[in-house]
């Protein structure tokens, strides 16, 4: 199930005697643990209500012993067992069932006969959904397989994080513009703790009574100096050689670390080049071009991309990476002054 199916089921219906919670992405991870916490203990049984186990460091029969002890201070218990995937022997791509079997078996037995008023949440968030890591959470939701209630907590995908990010800024009134907004979203990687975050330091500094600026997010939200970046790309594909410099010079103020800022100009110059070769003209293409190629691309910054695709022709994107890859070079080398080297290639791709 999803953790929204969850949390509407923990409305309607007492908690299930267990779950497996699998999946790395911790913003709702977080929202369902409080969910469970309100709907099993009253405030004032936490402190010996709630138990927390490591697999990594407890055996699974240990904590089944520990779900079957009953607590005169504890009439209602919440058990929450981390590292869940660590009850698997390590250093075997498979096992047979038979390996697993006293274990599964356990865990089958005591679900039979579970503890009333006891919840145990296994928890899995060390394996992804995708590539080699799908397989071992496969693995490891097959041994668990007696558990009926598994919550999967995949990432957020562009679009939803976007959503995500524009109901928060609505519940906490915050004045923030769209675009500005994905940049939020951007810069973060749409990972949703982060923007909750992000968007609670935001608020705290700005109120609510003005708008959310730019600058603001530069000045307050981690790696936001890629807005400029993305000025210097526009100023380039314009062959504006001022405002070119007047952003290196923002960048140079902000502390950016220049090698770290050319990767990014060099990514964006590859990317428009992909789009160019492709065909693609629109925001719309591009972003679901790279998605099937793989590659998450924000709404903004396939349009950014788009951008880029416009100003510079194919010609033009071929001298640019040529020239960054000599840059790169450069400041790899024993030179006196980095900014040299980026004021001669702004210089170049200006002429």
């Amino acid at each position: 199930m999803t953790p929204e199916q969850l949390l509407q089921k923990l409305r309607r219906e007492p908690p299930a005697p267990a779950y497996l919670f699998v999946g790395p992405e911790p913003y709702q991870r977080k929202l369902c643990r409080q969910a469970l916490l309100d709907k099993v203990l009253r405030p004032d049984e936490i402190a010996d209500g709630f138990a927390r186990h490591d697999l990594d460091e407890t055996p699974l029969g240990a904590v089944l012993d520990d779900a079957r002890s009953l607590s005169l201070f504890a009439p209602n218990r919440l058990i929450w067992v981390a590292s869940a995937e660590a009850v698997l022997p390590r250093g075997r791509a498979a096992a047979s069932d038979e390996d697993d079997g006293s274990a599964a078996a356990a865990l089958k037995h005591y679900l039979r006969q579970a503890s009333p008023q006891t919840v145990i949440v296994f928890e899995v968030s060390r394996f992804g959904f995708e590539g080699e890591e799908k397989a071992k959470l496969e693995r490891v939701q097959k041994f668990y397989a007696a558990i009926p209630d598994q919550v999967e907590f995949r990432p957020y995908t562009p679009e939803s994080a976007r959503r995500f990010a524009q109901d928060l800024a609505r519940q906490l009134g915050l004045q923030i513009g769209l675009s500005d907004l994905g940049l939020v979203v951007e810069v973060l990687g749409g990972d949703a703790a982060r923007i909750a975050t992000e968007l609670e330091k935001l608020l705290l500094y700005a109120g609510t009574n003005r708008k959310i600026t730019a600058d603001d997010i530069r000045e307050l939200v981690p790696n936001a100096q890629v807005t400029t970046i993305f000025a210097l790309v526009g100023a380039l594909g314009r062959g504006d050689r001022k405002k070119s410099f007047d952003s290196l010079d923002v960048l140079l103020r902000e502390g950016e670390y220049l090698p770290l800022a050319l990767t990014f100009l060099a990514t964006q110059f590859r990317l428009a080049k992909v789009a160019h070769e492709a065909g693609l003209r629109s925001a719309q293409q591009i972003q679901t071009y790279f998605t099937r190629q793989g590659i998450r691309i924000w709404r903004d910054r396939a349009e950014q991309i788009q951008q880029t695709v416009s100003a510079f022709s194919k010609e033009r994107l071929d001298g640019a990476i040529e020239k960054v890859f000599w840059a790169d070079k450069a400041l790899r080398d024993a030179r006196p002054d980095d900014r040299l080297v980026m004021e001669e290639l702004l210089l170049s791709l200006t002429a």
